[in-house]
């Protein structure tokens, strides 16, 4: 796999941040995006001390137009990863009645993690279109992070369940078509990754991976030019067996979860909790 060049959202920290290690190397370029400066930085730091040179932008993935200045700016890219989203649960309303997630909460989670996603996808298959194949026929490789939880309506995160299943259909469908044209897609259906996303949780997590681990096998599933990754394989399993039984069952079941009380992902910082990148 051509790995000289790679652009990364969400690459102050969590797994943008472990990709972005992973890949730092000598003879590497890399593009690091987010929305902190100080993370971003101590991240090129890192990465630099492994022989990389790696620039940063501070960079909103719901600014089309900005993104589409960076990703265009850029040059050749080998390797592109969509990394940045935001995850938050229901809550009670202070009057009573059923949970339910904020209007404003709900635009921030589609704004971020589908919009983000398209944001950066569609730019980067403009330049990678441009570019040549390389013996193996391939002009580049673009990977987003979705989630198992995009195989089932989870009624703790419907947002980001609905969210995150989008970006994989998308990643999926369109991976289908661009292969021919050598730029190849992958989607990522990982379960809980060690991230300051999880971080707040106060529930058991199965199959809780570590960054630098879901790292690992992202790019092995990125370089067999698998079009969906999913890790750990039982989770997902285990997740498209859920969202085949009739719907009373399985919101039974997620009802009896701690994960599916209304408040149990809270927001980080009080407002929104990234994958890559705190606000």
């Amino acid at each position: 796999m051509k790995q000289d060049t790679i652009l990364i959202t969400g690459a102050s920290s969590g797994i943008g941040r472990a990709i972005a290690l992973a890949l730092a190397a000598p003879g590497v370029v890399l593009h690091l995006g987010g929305r902190d400066a100080g993370r971003l930085e101590a991240v090129a730091r890192a990465c630099a001390d492994r022989g990389a040179r790696a620039q940063i932008r501070r960079q909103d993935v719901r600014d089309q137009d900005g993104m589409a200045r960076w990703i265009g700016d850029a040059g050749p890219l080998d390797l592109v990863f969509a990394c940045a989203g935001i995850t938050a649960s229901t809550a009670r309303p202070a009057g009573g009645g059923a949970p339910r997630e904020p209007d404003g909460q709900v635009r921030r989670i589609m704004d971020v993690n589908v919009g983000g996603v398209v944001n950066t996808v569609l730019p980067a298959l403009a330049t990678m279109g441009r570019q040549a194949r390389d013996p193996l026929g391939v002009r580049g490789r673009i990977c987003a992070i979705a989630s198992v939880a995009g195989y089932v309506s989870f009624p703790g995160t419907p947002s980001y369940c609905a969210s995150k299943a989008a970006v994989d259909r998308f990643m999926v469908a369109t991976g289908g078509n661009t292969a021919r044209d050598g730029i190849l897609l992958s989607s990522v259906c990982c379960g809980f990754v060690r991230t300051p996303m999880v971080a707040a949780n106060r529930f058991p997590m199965p199959g809780l991976v570590e960054a630098g681990d879901a790292a690992a096998a992202i790019l092995r599933g990125v370089a067999a030019g698998r079009r969906r990754i999913a890790f750990p394989w039982w989770l997902a399993a285990g997740s498209r067996l859920m969202d085949r039984l009739p719907l009373r069952w399985a919101e039974a079941y997620y009802a009896r979860q701690p994960a599916g009380q209304a408040g149990s992902m809270p927001e980080t910082g009080g407002m929104v909790s990234f994958t890559g990148d705190l606000p």
